[in-house]
């Protein structure tokens, strides 16, 4: 069965903020998975985030983060 594709738009702040929970779940693995396949897909979201993040090897990376964040929180519709 060939199943079609499923886009998710997130603004630059949204992956910002997603990408760094999925790395952090990548080096620590401390999500509930209930099935290795959940575990498969989490390494492959992370991996398309991060190629569309050039920012990930900025210096400011960790401020860029925290930035993000609080742009997350402040107006949902970022």
């Amino acid at each position: 069965m060939n199943s079609p594709s499923v886009v998710v738009g997130l603004t630059r702040f949204e992956a910002v903020v997603f990408v760094d929970f999925l790395m952090r779940y990548r080096d620590k693995a401390r999500l509930s998975v209930v099935h290795e396949a959940e575990t498969q897909l989490l390494y492959e979201l992370c991996g398309m985030v991060e190629q569309q993040l050039p920012e990930l090897f900025d210096p400011a990376w960790r401020l860029l983060i925290e930035r993000a964040r609080a742009e997350v929180l402040a107006d949902p519709d970022v």
